[in-house]
């Protein structure tokens, strides 16, 4: 499950995007609509990036502490460029999964795209009629103050629950679900909607 045509744009990087019309993904029915697209908020990525702006300077920290003549001037440029290759693939790992990791509500199903490495993957749906409870958690200053937390979608299915990490508005995205899953029961009564 993967997106297969990514947001332009200004929206190239949001982590809560509305009804996107640009965005397609692997095994996407045909008149499936994406109602959100969600990834993790922005903030949860500041802790690796200082980590990065840290081990960036840490050569030249380094020079400054130990004596410069303990290596020879050859050495000393190949491991200063092996160092800030590891530090720009750390960095690159970081922002890959930040960015693939995505939560996908349609118009039939929820989904959590999960890639705990870069090589493997691992993809959680359940049915909006197998829903049976939606919650959020949003505790903390971090979370109150930049308004992100959790969405527990707990299902009839073989997975239990799907966990939406971190994503922005958690309460909004709990009752876009709930409505969906509202107007999914009451289609499956033959009830029309207004």
């Amino acid at each position: 499950m993967i997106i297969t045509k990514i947001a332009s744009g200004s929206r190239f990087l949001k982590s809560f995007i509305s009804r996107p019309l640009d965005i397609r993904f692997e095994n996407q029915e045909a008149e499936e609509k994406i109602i959100l697209l969600l990834r993790q908020h922005p903030i949860v990525n500041v802790p690796w990036i200082l980590l990065v702006i840290i081990l960036i300077f840490a050569p030249g920290v380094l020079k400054i502490v130990l004596p410069a003549d303990i290596l020879p001037i050859n050495f000393q440029i190949v491991t200063v460029i092996i160092w800030y290759l590891f530090v720009f693939a750390y960095a690159f790992e970081k922002f890959v999964l930040w960015y693939y990791n995505v939560y996908i509500v349609t118009d039939e199903r929820v989904i959590d795209v999960d890639f705990p490495s870069l090589l493997y993957r691992d993809i959680t749906e359940a049915m909006l009629d197998r829903i049976e409870e939606i919650n959020n958690r949003k505790g903390g200053y971090l979370r109150s103050l930049f308004d992100f937390g959790d969405v527990l979608v707990q299902t009839a299915g073989a997975i239990p629950e799907i966990r939406f990490e971190d994503v922005p508005d958690p309460e909004k995205v709990t009752h876009i679900i709930y409505d969906l899953v509202q107007a999914e029961e009451n289609e499956d009564k033959g009830i029309k909607q207004p």
